[in-house]
């Protein structure tokens, strides 16, 4: 099945998201808000080891500008918000952290290299390798994550699983794009984002992480330009 590993990697991060929820709210506050931050921190590595191969730094900031700016225009983030009180009406709560831990997990899941490079790996060969590691290591955070910002996280399985399975379906049709640097450059985006998801699990800033979201597939429309170009 070419879907294979994207349906673990969803079903890894609805594992985690359950044992998670039995120590949810039974953690201190003070003990919840220092393991956050230390995620954080973790998450912002992540994020630079991802963004520090970036083979066209132009490239990369007129991807992050035209990128951003398709996002604002059709809202993403917005989009992604609007879905979690949804989700936090149809579950009979009113819980804002359900919505801050569904859109925060959705897009740590989705922008990184693991999530673009392992969906590719399914879909082109059929190997999972890559996307059963991001299943462990989903998983894992997944429990972190739902102890101590909410239970929102388990949904995002669904925004992964729809994401994930794209990429996988359509690798087919975009194997002749996909030359090293274009995978390079667009994990570097990927990275840059992470980096901002961590810097808004600090508090430091509110980054619109969700609008940047169409900067990581500018570099694809970039190469099938030069290739229908030359």
């Amino acid at each position: 099945m070419i879907i294979f590993g994207t349906i673990v990697n969803a079903v890894a991060i609805i594992a985690g998201a359950f044992i998670g929820i039995i120590f949810n709210g039974k953690i201190p506050k003070r003990f919840s808000e220092s393991i956050m931050k230390s995620m954080a921190l973790g998450v912002i590595l992540i994020g630079i080891l991802n963004a520090i191969n970036v083979e066209n730094v132009i490239l990369v900031l007129i991807s992050l500008g035209i990128g951003t700016v398709i996002g604002e225009y059709i809202h993403i983030e917005k989009k992604l918000e609007n879905l979690g009180k949804f989700i936090e009406k149809k579950s009979n709560k009113s819980d804002s952290s359900i919505t801050k831990s569904f859109v925060t997990a959705s897009l740590l899941y989705c922008v990184g290299s693991m999530a673009i490079v392992g969906s590719l790996e399914s879909g082109l060969t059929g190997n999972h390798a890559t996307l059963f590691a991001k299943s462990i290591v989903d998983g894992t955070t997944a429990i972190i994550f739902t102890s101590t910002i909410g239970v929102g996280v388990i949904f995002s399985a669904i925004p992964v699983f729809i994401y994930q399975g794209s990429i996988v379906l359509l690798s087919s049709f975009l194997k002749p794009l996909l030359i090293e640097s274009v995978i390079l450059n667009m994990s570097a985006i990927g990275g840059l984002l992470i980096i901002g998801l961590g810097l808004n699990m600090l508090d430091y800033k509110n980054i619109k992480v969700g609008n940047m979201l169409p900067a990581v597939f500018i570099p694809l429309v970039y190469q099938l330009v030069l290739s229908i170009i030359s």
